[in-house]
């Protein structure tokens, strides 16, 4: 009977012992867990790469008041000069801030005509006459379509904002533009 409860203190012993083992081993572990989701936490977030062609800032351009002469709102702004760069414009861009633009500089004034095959985001398409008078404005031209937007009388350029751009800020018909060019 004496070695019988000697046998059973020993493996109570070894049953406490190892229930204390894996005790350690579960605080070990949840301590891991813990300080891993700290560690994931304190990592700083990076936004996801843009997609699409960015914005390269290329010059400023200011929409001018008809009437008081004031500046109405600046912008910065990418210039498109050649023929292949004009007809890519804003194609495959996914977004633009209400600070930038585009500016089309033609050839020569002429009536001029814009669509918006793979353009992802409505624009307000302004055109403007070689006096760098506003000729008129087509306001949300909706995106991925082939229709045609076109300018009333002979346009040198032609401005793309976001679309309500105009309507924000009270751009119309008459007002001017004056850009700056980068070097």
């Amino acid at each position: 009977m004496a070695r019988r409860k000697k046998q059973n203190r020993a493996e109570r012993r070894r049953a406490e012992q190892s229930r204390r083992r894996n005790l350690k081993w579960l605080v070990i572990a949840l301590a891991v867990a813990v300080l891993g989701g700290l560690i994931y936490i304190a990592i700083p977030k990076t936004k996801p790469a843009p997609e699409g062609p960015q914005f390269t800032k290329q010059g400023e351009l200011q929409f001018i008041d008809d009437e008081s002469g004031n500046v109405i709102r600046a912008i910065d702004i990418e210039v498109k000069k050649d023929p292949l760069d004009r007809n890519t414009g804003m194609m495959w861009r996914k977004s633009m801030e209400d600070t930038q633009g585009m500016l089309f500089i033609m050839d020569r004034p002429e009536p001029q005509s814009f669509w918006m095959r793979n353009t992802y985001i409505p624009l307000d398409i302004i055109f403007v006459s070689e006096d760098s008078r506003i000729l008129n404005i087509r306001a949300n031209a909706p995106p991925q379509t082939l229709e045609s937007q076109t300018s009333i009388g002979d346009a040198l350029y032609v401005v793309e904002v976001v679309g309500g751009f105009c309507e924000k800020y009270g751009i119309a018909a008459g007002d001017q533009i004056r850009f700056h060019l980068m070097d």
